[in-house]
């Protein structure tokens, strides 16, 4: 790909594609209202985009998108079930150091304004006590959390403070550009941070893909704000080296991408709540060692979801006990339980009096005005005022008269809907909220190769650092809508996002230094632990994420025999030199180890071979077709994100090829596609992965699989016909190997010898009996005894029985025997290293055990 690496003189049509932007020079648009430095950074970033245009001759779009693809950045919006590249403008915000000092000012004001509030509603509670939050407000929040009054609120019986002694430690809030520039908050996000992995990813996607332009422009890099954002997450643990976490709903949650890509950037290890148990009051991971203490859980589930024994008794996602382990200590929670009380919208029209009495100063970010229908005086001027405002739930719950998840401008109401809306607010005033009609500044946004404006709202992030001292990110998140107004707090059909790059008058001098490649890893290196000690190893391996890898690699192995059978059965209709060459019952016997494995059925298995092979390939109802397998693999692959680099990523995210001919070159083709796509991903284990535990697994799940693959063929191929010997030693890449060893064609014992008990061959059975055993051994133990586990028990039995025989011994019943004992080994693996879940090998499904 192309990177301007210096930078390079503007040419007349560079120079004209912002002098040329569709709005008026009094329009509320970011870059007309920018004052004549900060604007003439925009006119530079707009030169530099073109002249990458030029000099690679490709979009710059289309640059971002294949960054985007190389990184396997997605996201999933509300009823999809596959995920979406994410959308991504080349043309970023710019805002100047100026203004956005004022917007760091105004961040960490109403940062500090709502944990005082917070803490206030959890303690004393004199805010209410002296009217100036009512009572119902603070109960009528979804997210109150009444079990939270009075816990760690205040300090320990020595008077050390408990825990960090705040609710919050991350905070973002939604921000609109209003006339002359002015910025005002539109909402507060308190329970999730959605968003600030994005704004990670669309940095790290904008810099690759344009060089050193962002240096050329002065942007303020992003990477010491995550620093700080861990340090100050480690600030509270009681121990010198924490362990934090990153807690997800799973992989099926929207933004689990993101928080997928956040834990691999931090370290963190990314758990469910069925990864972790509390014991003695505290948080433990469940591991392959065994529990691995947690001192802090950066959550990003509600609190009502956290802890089914002290909230919700439905919640599946959360941890039991895991509540009561804060209370007592145990555990660092970021945010606390309850701290995103203030997140509903009806607390917008009393924080602008709070902050006065607070803090005895008015807001530097205006709110967005609005009404609480809760207040008589309130009620009725949103009703005198309807067709001015926007009515919108109070507490973020669907109310009659409101769709779900979204307000209604009064002044475009029916008469109908107007007397049904105006009548649901009599019967329950305080489910309402009033809030000015908001008009939304335009940015310009690359499309199509022209600058065109587009609304949008900036999505900016505050956090702790290692003080306690709050940090606000030099950028954030910018969703640019495809209309004229935000119908909801994430991503929508036709929106896109954008970098926020604040732009410096001179350069950072840190940045200066560095160009090229040197500034692209400036903008992503991390520099997170600089006075660390040296370690070693991959870290903690979460028994979830061991059963994962394993299984992983079992869809990869068998959906890689499955093809190679395909591609015998293929091959033996157009190759001259086909082991199965003219032999219907080798083509038979393939066949009906297809059915046995549940890639066709027995009706699908008698049509004419092409039809099969059609049918093989796009089969995705039955367990072991390829469309199945492979869609199963995608999925191991997708709990797996942090821990894949974006090469394997690649890779396991490609779609299959289109099936849109029965001709047999045709499907040939598809098989060998899809076999050279799973070699590679094995390339890329041998040469990527780390000799951890991590790898040990994905290893271990290919050799059993592998295992079982090989004594599968050998029952149907492994008889005295010597075709179907053939195909057996083409199936198992073994033919180069057969030939250079003898001069005959392929005879039962020696074919048998080379694919079951030669302990070179790493397509044998031995070969992958021996490494598995390799593996188990060098895997963490539980005995203090060190005596072996179960599973190497069963391995090394294993093992020695293959060692003690030759291939004329090797019968039918001895196969079977051997087969039966890989099952079992599968299953001892599971019930030592895995969550303790019940696997069908047929179809991968997981039924959790009592």
């Amino acid at each position: 790909m192309a990177t301007r690496t210096t930078s390079s003189p503007p040419t007349p049509a560079a120079r004209a594609r912002l002098t040329d932007y569709p709005v008026g020079a009094d329009a509320l648009d970011l870059y007309r209202m920018a004052p004549a430095p900060v604007a003439a950074q925009w006119q530079a970033m707009a030169t530099g985009l073109t002249a990458l245009r030029e000099d690679a001759g490709i979009s710059v779009a289309e640059m971002v998108a294949r960054q985007i693809q190389e990184f396997g950045l997605s996201f999933r919006m509300t009823g999809d079930s596959e995920e979406r590249p994410w959308p991504l403008s080349p043309m970023p915000l710019v805002i100047g150091a100026a203004q956005w000092s004022t917007i760091e000012r105004g961040l960490i004001q109403r940062a500090e304004l709502i944990e005082a509030v917070t803490a206030d509603i959890y303690g004393p509670q004199r805010l209410i006590a002296d009217g100036h939050l009512p009572a119902t407000l603070v109960a009528g929040s979804r997210f109150f959390t009444r079990k939270v009054i009075g816990a760690r609120a205040g300090r320990n019986a020595d008077g050390t403070p408990q825990g960090n002694g705040h609710f919050l430690s991350v905070y973002a809030a939604d921000l609109v550009c209003g006339p002359g520039g002015q910025w005002r908050v539109q909402g507060d996000r308190l329970r999730l941070a959605n968003g600030v992995g994005y704004a990670l990813e669309n940095r790290l996607a904008l810099s690759r893909s344009t060089g050193a332009l962002l240096g050329d422009v002065h942007v303020r890099r992003l990477a010491q704000f995550f620093a700080d954002l861990r340090s100050g997450m480690a600030r509270a643990c009681s121990r010198e080296s924490p362990r934090i976490a990153l807690l997800t709903p799973g992989r099926l949650n929207q933004s689990y991408p993101e928080q997928a890509h956040l834990a691999r950037y931090l370290g963190f290890p990314l758990v469910e709540g069925r990864d972790l148990t509390v014991s003695d009051d505290r948080l433990y991971v469940r591991t392959i060692a065994g529990p691995k203490r947690i001192d802090a859980l950066w959550r990003w589930i509600d609190t009502n979801a956290l802890d089914p024994l002290a909230f919700d008794a439905r919640s599946e996602i959360g941890v039991p006990d895991g509540f009561e382990a804060w209370l007592r200590g145990g555990v660092e929670l970021i945010n606390a339980p309850g701290a995103e009380v203030l997140e509903s919208p009806a607390f917008a029209a009393f924080l602008p009096h709070l902050c006065g009495v607070l803090r005895d100063e008015a807001p530097i970010l205006p709110n967005v005005a609005t009404w609480w229908c809760g207040q008589p005086d309130q009620a009725a001027a949103v009703r005198d005022r309807l067709d001015e405002l926007v009515v919108t739930s109070a507490f973020g719950r669907k109310v009659e008269g409101l769709p779900a998840g979204h307000g209604l401008a009064g002044g475009t109401l029916s008469r109908l809907t107007r007397e049904t809306l105006l009548a649901a607010m009599e019967r329950r005033p305080l489910d309402y909220c009033g809030q000015e009609i908001v008009r939304l500044a335009t940015t310009p946004a690359l499309i199509d190769e022209r600058f065109a404006p587009r609304a949008f709202t900036l999505r900016a992030f505050v956090a702790r650092d290692g003080n306690g001292q709050w940090t606000v990110m030099p950028g954030g998140f910018a969703r640019l809508s495809s209309t004229d107004q935000m119908q909801s707090g994430w991503m929508g059909e036709g929106d896109m996002s954008a970098d926020v790059c604040i732009v410096d008058d001179v350069p950072d001098e840190a940045q200066n230094q560095a160009s090229g490649a040197g500034a692209r890893a400036a903008l992503v290196s991390t520099r997170l632990d600089q006075a660390s000690k040296v370690r070693r190893g991959g870290g903690i391996l979460a028994s979830q994420a061991a059963d994962n890898l394993f299984w992983f690699a079992r869809y990869a192995e068998r959906a890689e025999i499955t093809l190679r059978v395909i591609r015998a059965v293929l091959g033996s209709m157009i190759e001259v030199d086909a082991s199965a060459g003219n032999n219907p019952e080798a083509v038979a016997a393939l066949l009906g180890l297809l059915v046995e494995w549940g890639v066709v059925s027995r009706a699908t298995a008698r049509l004419p071979v092409a039809q099969a092979a059609h049918a093989a390939l796009a089969e995705t109802t039955l367990a072991g077709g390829v469309g199945t397998i492979f869609a199963r693999f995608r999925n191991a692959g997708l709990t797996l994100r942090d821990r894949l680099t974006p090469d394997f990523w690649r890779v396991v995210s490609r779609s299959l090829p289109p099936l849109d001919s029965h001709r047999p070159g045709a499907l040939l083709r598809v098989a060998r596609e899809l076999i050279e796509r799973l070699n590679g991903l094995s390339g890329l284990v041998a040469e990527n992965f780390n000799r951890g535990p991590s790898w040990r697994f994905l290893d271990l799940g290919r050799r059993l699989e592998r295992a079982l693959g090989i004594c599968a063929t050998v029952e149907v191929l492994g008889g005295d016909d010597a075709e179907a010997l053939g195909v057996l030693l083409d199936l198992s890449d073994n033919q180069i190997t057969y030939r250079a060893r003898y001069l005959t064609g392929p005879a039962r014992d020696p074919v048998l010898d080379l694919l079951l008990l030669d302990p070179d061959n790493p397509r044998s059975l031995m070969f992958q009996v021996n490494a598995m055993c390799d593996h188990i051994a060098a895997l963490p133990s539980l005995n203090e005894d060190m005596m072996p586990e179960p599973p190497l028990l069963q391995a090394q039995a294993l093992q020695g029985q293959l060692r003690g025989v030759t291939i004329d011994l090797f019968d039918e019943a001895l196969r079977q025997d051997v087969e039966q004992q890989l099952l079992t080994l599968s299953d001892t693996i599971a019930a030592r290293y895995f969550l303790q879940y019940e696997k069908d090998r047929s179809t991968g499904g997981a039924t959790l055990l009592a």
